[in-house]
């Protein structure tokens, strides 16, 4: 059986997380940042939202990165997760 690939949304939520981490802001200071609410920013990141374009723009412009630098991030998640997929128990 082929291994269940990981929710994009859950993906671009981790990236946004990571690059959120990195730089050291909060979720609240990211949302005032972007001009989103900050429980919207907490979805995103828990991959509860199917975020639109606008929205992934303007959490990359507040994250001081292009989108595509979000999407690479997203990308490097999802390869980490193929290549490691959960043991069934």
């Amino acid at each position: 059986m082929a291994a269940k690939k990981q929710d994009p949304r859950v993906a671009f939520g981790n990236a946004v997380r990571s690059l959120r981490a990195q730089r050291g802001i909060s979720q609240e200071r990211l949302a005032d940042i972007a001009g989103i609410h900050r429980t919207y920013i907490g979805d995103v990141e828990r991959g509860f939202r199917n975020i639109s374009l606008v929205n992934m723009g303007k959490l990359a412009t507040a994250l001081g990165v292009s989108l595509s630098r979000v999407i690479q991030e997203m990308e490097k998640i999802l390869a980490s997760e193929n290549k490691n997929p959960p043991k069934r128990v």
